[in-house]
């Protein structure tokens, strides 16, 4: 063993403080598993300039900022993705969707799109060709809008080649449905049937079943529907994923929940077979076991389920949706409330004294200040020392409002959930059916946005498309795909491209209790992120719903990529 003098020692300590440091120095900071670069990256921070880099450490964003600085975190087992002059944001979440329902249309007999009576009737005709049997027949996706006809389906447009099988037929909004002649035998339905209470079964002139049933009516004819086995279902939620993860959704705020698919989904999780980060809403017919646990979340964070889905009323395209006064293209009706207020009311009680969260849909200014009025009640029924402290409560479409409504989202804490989507579809038709004053509190995001309310960013799927950019696009432009509305489609509640980034991102995160981990590209924040080939902040209103989603994360892994090749 070689001693040292005290002499040479100072020089011996300081070679070896240099051999030290030599040797550590590529590993003095943790390597990040995955960097982006290469395009525009919007942190949605307010007041944030663009950055260069993204780079992220084990699910979570660990660097922001210039591309040197992401570069020096580059080792030998990062991933570097070049976005090639791709946009990226923080992870976009659909505020409100029916996720196993986005599986289903994939799956099953799809009218989207039909553009008459004719072509509906036509494409059932050819499905049943194709698949020959007895038992009774479901399809989705119908919606009268703009078809040459000008009317609802009819019993009428698909007798003559149903024969004895049943077929029922659900309008896009799913709030109505059509049925053959063979279906409404089978149900036991005729003329002499009452309509359920919140719901309604149509006729023509001469007294005759049309075969629409009506919100609450549309019960009369579940019992034709085989339920689902748990391979389908499952074989659904794959679809549904496949589809969310490719058009850029890292998240999905997941509506109308049958209690046994929160357990479904947990164990999709567990299996390492969800991809999204997805938060029920259970259905307020299966609460009961919410209310008694609580709410609850997946080991893994990827299934949340804290919240209970309430239906107040119907749509506005069924003539379902509640109002003050009677539709203007209708006086015989002024819409319906789907559930008792008394009713309504106890679920809600149930829910606060449990720590859930209430998501009510509403969309008529009726429906609309009938859940806010129960809010109060129950918010002020509560003692103070047990008060819930921000319970985020929120009504689901908030569609129609009463100007005077506007301001009692923010001064109540109550978040306006809404699509979009809607207004450019319902464009078309809400006129007619509202007239022009009622108009003054349709769609009104914009209001709200500035009377200090949250609005989230939804879609509505499988009822739309369920495409983010389409669903961007409509808030800052708010006008159909086409590029038409009119002077009288009040324009002035379009968003700025700053505020409709919110609805999707920050606003997603803070209506679902998670804005500390989510919404905007942050270090630390989960790395939730969303890259499309059009930037979103920059690019001409027209050019936005041409884009495609190009890069999905969720949690730092890549569960969505395009391939370049791809059209």
């Amino acid at each position: 063993m070689r001693t040292l003098t005290p002499a040479a020692l100072p020089a011996a300590l300081a070679c070896l403080a240099l051999a030290a440091c030599a040797t550590a120095a590529p590993d003095a900071s943790p390597k990040a598993d995955l960097v982006i670069w290469g395009g525009p990256i919007h942190t949605g921070v307010d007041g944030a300039a663009e950055a260069q880099a993204v780079a992220v450490r084990e699910g979570r964003i660990a660097y922001v900022g210039a591309r040197a600085g992401a570069q020096a975190q580059v080792g030998p087992n990062t991933r570097v993705v070049d976005l090639r002059g791709a946009a990226l944001f923080p992870g976009f979440t659909d505020g409100h969707a029916h996720l196993r329902g986005v599986g289903e249309r994939e799956l099953s007999l799809n009218l989207e799109g039909a553009k008459s009576a004719a072509e509906a009737a036509g494409r059932v005709r050819a499905h049943l060709e194709a698949r020959p049997g007895a038992g009774p027949v479901w399809g989705r996706g119908w919606i009268e809008t703009g078809w040459p006809e000008g009317r609802f389906l009819d019993r009428k447009d698909i007798d003559p080649f149903t024969a004895d099988r049943p077929v029922l037929l659900v309008r896009a909004d799913g709030h109505a449905l059509v049925a053959n002649s063979a279906a409404l035998k089978a149900a036991g339905v005729d003329e002499t049937t009452k309509a359920p209470p919140g719901g309604e079964i149509l006729k023509d002139k001469d007294g005759r079943l049309t075969g629409m049933l009506v919100d609450n009516a549309m019960a009369l004819v579940a019992k034709l529907q085989q339920p689902q086995n748990e391979a389908e279902k499952r074989a659904a939620y794959a679809a549904a994923f496949k589809v969310e993860t490719a058009y850029g959704w890292t998240g999905v705020h997941n509506m109308s929940v049958d209690w046994a698919d929160v357990a479904l989904l947990e164990d999709l999780a567990a299996k390492g077979q969800a991809p999204l980060r997805v938060y029920n809403a259970v259905d307020a017919a299966e609460a009961s076991p919410l209310f008694e646990s609580g709410p609850r979340q997946s080991p893994d964070g990827r299934i949340t389920t804290r919240t209970v889905k309430i239906y107040a009323d119907g749509a506005l395209g069924s003539r379902g949706a509640a109002l003050f006064e009677p539709y203007a293209d209708a006086h015989s009706t002024s819409g319906l409330i789907r559930t008792p207020p008394e009713q309504m009311k106890a679920q809600m009680t149930a829910a606060y004294a449990s720590g859930v969260q209430v998501a009510t849909h509403a969309i008529g200014d009726r429906g609309n200040a009938v859940v806010l009025d129960l809010y109060e009640q129950v918010f002020a029924a509560t003692p103070p020392n047990v008060r819930m402290r921000a319970p985020r409560w929120r009504i689901e479409h908030a569609q129609i409002l009463r100007p005077a409504d506007i301001a009692r989202f923010p001064r109540d804490a109550v978040i306006a959930s809404m699509q979009p989507s809607h207004a450019i579809g319902d464009l078309h038709f809400a006129p007619a059916r509202l007239g022009d004053r009622r108009l003054d509190g349709a769609y009104a995001w914009k209001s709200l946005v500035e009377a200090g309310a949250v609005v989230v960013g939804g879609s509505d799927a499988p009822v739309e498309r369920g495409d983010p950019l389409i669903e961007f696009y409509a808030a800052v432009a708010r006008k159909d795909l086409q590029g038409f509305a009119t002077p009288a489609w009040r324009p002035a509640e379009a968003l700025s491209r700053a505020e409709a980034l919110k609805l999707f991102t920050r606003n997603a995160a803070f209506a679902r209790f998670a804005e500390d981990e989510l919404g905007t590209i942050e270090p630390g924040k989960r790395a939730d992120l969303t890259a499309f080939s059009v930037d979103l902040m920059t690019a001409p209103e027209a050019e936005i719903p041409k884009g495609h989603a190009v890069l999905t994360v969720v949690d730092g892994e890549v569960v969505y990529e395009r391939r370049r090749a791809e059209p």
